[in-house]
């Protein structure tokens, strides 16, 4: 089991921008991560960054393996600038 952390302030106000109806969907996904990192569907974007799709939003964490942390750097609708800067 790991611990999963929000990278930022940012991912939080992401998270608040979020519909009542999609944000619970959203929720329960990045709770699962906590069971499994990398569920059927992910994505791996660069080294240790990966994806994952709840719908119309993407949620972008990086795995910490070694210390069994997942960081939730960016929550986001699907768009052009979504994958622009990941870190």
């Amino acid at each position: 089991m790991c611990q999963v952390v929000n990278a930022s302030r940012r991912v939080e106000r992401e998270l608040d921008k979020i519909p009542t109806r999609d944000f619970e969907r959203v929720a329960e996904a990045i709770q699962h991560l906590a069971e499994n990192p990398r569920p059927f569907g992910v994505v791996k974007l660069a080294a240790n960054i990966h994806r994952i799709r709840v719908g119309r939003y993407r949620v972008i964490y990086a795995i910490d393996d070694a210390a069994r942390v997942i960081i939730i750097t960016k929550v986001n609708k699907r768009n052009e600038g979504t994958y622009k800067s990941f870190d």
